[in-house]
């Protein structure tokens, strides 16, 4: 090879070497063009806001890992389980368990939270809960999803034939605290932190626990 041809390969080479650094962007770089398109696609409007789309940085640490293919370190992970669950606010009665009946109605209603609904606020209609979209919850509802795991016979297979007993207060707790905001107990959990995010009020929860807990709710039927 002459020095003609040995220079013609080198300034290909670094011809290419240049374009490929040039057209290649980093995962910042993707990132931002992506939260650019998204904002870019969407407008405020009702109560449905932009910032919506403005993730914290549990789930923006959930979402890199997730696009990363590997799971969260156990450092991170339990400090957003930490985190959370300082956020979590018991009933500020004491009561855990309320109506399953009720309970029924809000697992059964998805309403809320769209552009034509009104918040929560100015007394409009209250958000469902949409909880059989993700779970089995009793044998008569036969459409739902899985998404999440069966909730049929919640609080039987837990041995909470009363929810009032001392015996009964760690799986209640839990269960209350797991709806109020699931990221204390799994930190890159699908599941909507329905008290923590506003999505159902603290009487609507217990309301839920009573469906969960109560042995005389479809579900532990």
């Amino acid at each position: 090879m002459n020095a003609d041809h040995i220079l013609g390969a080198v300034a290909a080479a670094c011809a290419l070497a240049l374009f490929g650094c040039a057209s290649a962007d980093s995962a910042a770089d993707i990132d931002r063009y992506t939260a650019e398109a998204l904002k870019s696609s969407f407008r405020d409007q009702g109560i449905a806001k932009v910032d919506r789309l403005v993730q914290d940085p549990a789930n923006r640490a959930c979402s890199e890992a997730d696009a990363s293919g590997k799971p969260l370190d156990e450092k991170t992970a339990k400090e957003i389980e930490a985190a959370n669950m300082k956020t979590i606010r018991w009933p500020a009665d004491g009561r855990f368990v309320g109506d399953w009946r009720e309970g029924e109605k809000i697992a059964q209603n998805g309403r809320g939270l769209t552009w034509t609904d009104a918040a929560a606020s100015a007394k409009g209609p209250a958000n469902g809960g949409n909880c059989y979209n993700c779970h089995q919850m009793s044998k008569e509802e036969i459409s739902f999803g899985t998404l999440g795991p069966s909730l049929y016979q919640y609080g039987k297979l837990r041995g909470v034939s009363d929810p009032a007993a001392a015996a009964s207060k760690p799986i209640v707790e839990y269960t209350w605290g797991k709806l109020w905001n699931a990221r204390a107990y799994n930190a890159c959990s699908n599941m909507p932190r329905v008290g923590h995010s506003g999505i159902l009020d603290e009487a609507q929860i217990r309301d839920v626990m009573g469906l969960l807990l109560d042995p005389k709710s479809p579900v532990n039927r």
